[in-house]
This record gives structure tokens, C-alpha cells and sequence, in this order.
């Protein structure tokens, strides 16, 4: 698997370096290119069976399978500005069979057109809409930004709505990003491109949070490494050790067992960030293990 995976990062990289660079053009021309099929990612393949429910507001794209057991919140990544819930058709739709829960996955403003705190209102307002329409075993999780805005959604449910995060059975964590101002991981990769670059992921963060100075950005709710984290469901922390954000995970499932909940971290060997979409044997265990933990 790790020669496999060093291999594929050989091939990403060199890929890469003849491509756009994300932060270099405006967020539109990457997001059509997404749909279009164009850029590093496999491209898009939209279902026919999703269909588009009203969240308060806020569209979620769902998918249901047969006789279903419970539902899973899902978050999609992009760094808060280049993704959205239809992107990912196959991976929900698998997961929704593996794991016979329904899948809604939210639809929520994009920065920079949106900074902060739109995405976080909209996945809060989806979480409660959630809560109220479905039963069962209720699961939440994302990637990446996905991973981040679902903490968030976990404390802003119990500190604005007193209402206990253990709500949710389980949540699925990948690769997600929960110090804001840079965790050392983040601060010492540089300009190397490997789906994410340092300048890259500043990019992001300055979308998100335009004109928002270092002291500010670690406040819990755009930071959550800086949260109290008691009461959260049971987690799952999945990451590659060759993604900038590696720190992020491993510091965050630590807090969230040092504050008394359950957490489990799953590394993968040369895993990139992202790696969960691609063809690779390490993606593929990974996936399985998101499914297994969350269908107990």
C-alpha cells in the first residue's frame, strides 16, 4: 500500500505542477473546471437518485437506501470555497448502502462570496433541521472543511441550543482542519504541492476569514482545537501522514479523548490529503473503516 501511495504522490505532484495554482484565480474558474471535470480530482458523476430536501433554508442533498437504519449529516470539503454537495454522488450514495443510513449532505455558502460565519449558520440550521426530521442512528461527519464546520456544528448545538452533541451517535472526521491559525504540520510544509501547498491553505483561511487577525481565528467557533469539548459523540480521526494537515488530527483526537469522549485516530501511510478520492488500496481501507464505525 505505502509504495502504491508514494508512487501516486510522485505522479500528483509532477501533475500538479503544470496545472493553475488554485490561489491564483478566482474561485469561480476552479469551480467550473470541477464541474467540468478538469483540474486533479476524478470527475464529477451525478446520480440520478438524489434528490434535494429544504433545511431551514439551507439545500441538503440526499440519498436514501433501502429500509434505512438512520441518517448521517454529511459536511463536504474545498476549503470552505471551491465544493459543494453534488461533487461527491458516488462516495454518499456508497456509503448510504454500506451503512444503511441517509444520506444528507449540506449545501452551504461558499467564501469568499460568503465569508465566515455563513457556512458555519448554514450547517448549524441544517443540524437542527436534522435532528427534527430524522431517527434512528444519527451520524455526523465531513472532510477536511467538512470536518471543521461539523465540530463546529457539534458545539454551536450545545452551547447556543443546549442541546447535547451525544445526539449524534458518531462522528466521522477526515482530514479536517480545526486550528485556523496553523498548526505546526501546516506551518512547516511550504510551498511543496500535494493537493494542498502552503500558500494554498493561507488562501483558504484569508477567504474564509477575510481581515481577521491570529488572536481572533482562535476563538473556538472558527477554531475549535480551542474548545471545550466535553459532551461530543463518540469520533473518528482519519488522516494521511503526508498531509499538511496531519497535526490537526492528531491534536484534535487527543483534546477530544482528554476531555472524556471516545476518540479513535486512523493513520495512512503516505496517504496525501484527500487520498479517500482516489483509486488507491489506502482510500479503500480507509473508506471501509468509516463505514464499519459508522454503522455499530
Amino acid at each position: 500500500m505505502t509504495a502504491e501511495a508514494r508512487a501516486f504522490n510522485a505522479e500528483l505532484e509532477r501533475l500538479l505542477a503544470a496545472m493553475p495554482k488554485v490561489h491564483e484565480v478566482p474561485p469561480e474558474v476552479t469551480r467550473r473546471a470541477r464541474r467540468e471535470g478538469r483540474g486533479i480530482l476524478p470527475p464529477p458523476v451525478y446520480l440520478d437518485n438524489a434528490r434535494t430536501a429544504d433545511a431551514a433554508g439551507v439545500p441538503v442533498r440526499i440519498f436514501e437506501p433501502p429500509e434505512p437504519q438512520g441518517a448521517y449529516l454529511h459536511i463536504h470539503g474545498g476549503g470552505w470555497t471551491i465544493g459543494a454537495a453534488d461533487l461527491q454522488d458516488p462516495y454518499l450514495w456508497e456509503l448510504a448502502q454500506q451503512t444503511r443510513l441517509t444520506v444528507a449532505s449540506v449545501e452551504y455558502r461558499l467564501a469568499p462570496e460568503h465569508p465566515y460565519p455563513a457556512g458555519p449558520d448554514d450547517c448549524e440550521r441544517a443540524a437542527l433541521w436534522f435532528l427534527d426530521s430524522f431517527g434512528g442512528r444519527l451520524t455526523i461527519g465531513g472532510e477536511s472543511a467538512g470536518a471543521h464546520l461539523a465540530v463546529v456544528s457539534l458545539l454551536r448545538l450545545r452551547d447556543r441550543h443546549g442541546i447535547s452533541p451525544r445526539a449524534f451517535a458518531a462522528a466521522n472526521l477526515v482530514f479536517g482542519a480545526y486550528d485556523l491559525t496553523g498548526t505546526p504540520s501546516r506551518r512547516l510544509w511550504g510551498d511543496r504541492e500535494l493537493i494542498l501547498s502552503g500558500p494554498l491553505m493561507d488562501w483558504f483561511a484569508d477567504c474564509f476569514l477575510p481581515g481577521m487577525p491570529d488572536r481572533e481565528r482562535r476563538q473556538p467557533d472558527v477554531s475549535p482545537l480551542y474548545a471545550d469539548l466535553r459532551d461530543l459523540p463518540p469520533a473518528l480521526f482519519s488522516c494521511g501522514t503526508m498531509d499538511p494537515l496531519l497535526d490537526d488530527s492528531l491534536f484534535m483526537h487527543a483534546r477530544w479523548s482528554q476531555a472524556g469522549n471516545e476518540s479513535r485516530l486512523s493513520l495512512w501511510e503516505e496517504g496525501a490529503h484527500a487520498y479517500v478520492a482516489y483509486p488507491l488500496e489506502i482510500a479503500r481501507r480507509s473508506l471501509a473503516e468509516q463505514y464499519a464505525f459508522l454503522s455499530v
